[in-house]
């Protein structure tokens, strides 16, 4: 990706080139293209929110950059080292500078252990502290994250969903991390709730200097929250933009589509729906050229044989689409 999308001014902690993710079908010669050659860059202490339909390969995203999942192809590169192809051990010592937090505040708690288990796992594991000094720094991270540091000796099941979601935030904080994967945080949240977790990842965003991939369906959620958004189809990205330019001046017809689906909290403001025909097409066998082009209202003949790339339309801001004005004389992401 070149400087321009990447605010050259702050350093770039992730670049991702071309990356890949199949997964195969048991019993079969096809597979699940779930992430199909994508680039992007995240700088340092910025929010990238990352959006899109449900299956649209967001949160493999997010698990391969951890190396959760194991990238087909393609590169991770973070702070200058290209993670793909690292050993248990490299990647053991990375991951006290990398982080998630899982969108399920239920499943992602073992309901066996206490909440200091929960919390000094990843102390334990990485050697750090003896056990009055792990007591110590749950304590502390309780604190920050807004619960009781005596909440320590309770079990999950003792807590509500934002409490729980809050033990993992906690948790993603207990080794000092430069990046936080958040995995729809705060989908499975009431919205009231949502408002407060959100709160506080920028909170500890601003306090610890911390650098986030958000992802999520919400697209109001991450308006808020993120500095620039990147919107996927199909595992795809078919743009990226600075928040305020993304929402005010989207250029992609899914994009424009995805924005028009965002309530407005006053009943007497109305905003013309933008209803796209059909289903979604599965990633095993996607459409040929733009991968959108069965659903969009924009699309022509060679839509269906042109793999469009992403150019810079406007200034920092990129997509995906043969039929935006000015495409053609774009410069494409490299």
């Amino acid at each position: 990706m070149n400087g321009a999308a990447t605010q050259t001014d702050k350093k770039e902690i992730i670049k991702v080139r071309n990356l890949v993710k199949y997964f195969p079908i048991e019993n079969s010669d096809d597979v699940v293209r779930a992430v199909d050659d994508i680039s992007f860059d995240i700088v340092a202490g910025e929010t990238l929110g990352l959006v899109g339909e449900s299956g649209c390969g967001k949160s493999t995203v997010g698990r391969c950059l951890l190396r959760l999942h194991e990238p087909t192809s393609g590169e991770v590169w973070f702070e200058g080292q290209n993670i793909v192809g690292l050993g248990n051990r490299e990647m053991q010592k990375l991951r006290r500078e990398m982080q998630i937090i899982f969108q399920d505040p239920y499943a992602s708690l073992n309901p066996r252990l206490t909440v200091f288990s929960i919390v000094s796992e990843p102390l334990k594991i990485h050697g750090i502290g003896d056990k009055t000094e792990q007591k110590e720094r749950v304590a502390d991270l309780l604190k920050k994250v807004g619960l009781e540091s005596d909440y320590m000796f309770r079990y999950p099941h003792e807590f509500s969903g934002g409490q729980r979601q809050r033990i993992g935030i906690a948790r993603a904080l207990a080794l000092n991390p430069k990046l936080i994967i958040a995995d729809e945080p705060v989908s499975a949240l009431d919205v009231s709730v949502q408002a407060q977790v959100v709160n506080l990842l920028q909170d500890l965003q601003s306090e610890f200097g911390l650098t986030y991939l958000f992802i999520s369906h919400g697209l109001a959620v991450v308006e808020h929250i993120s500095q620039r958004v990147a919107v996927m189809y199909l595992g795809k990205i078919v743009e990226i933009a600075e928040s305020k330019a993304l929402y005010e001046n989207p250029l992609m017809p899914y994009t424009k589509a995805l924005l028009s689906a965002i309530p407005i909290p006053d009943p007497k403001i109305k905003r013309e729906r933008i209803v796209l025909k059909g289903d979604v097409p599965t990633p095993i066998n996607p459409p040929s050229g733009c991968r959108f082009r069965t659903r969009c209202p924009w699309a022509i003949e060679d839509c269906a044989r042109v793999v469009p790339e992403l150019r810079e339309i406007e200034p920092n801001h990129f997509a995906a689409c043969i039929r935006i004005e000015g495409y053609d004389s774009a410069p494409p992401l490299s």
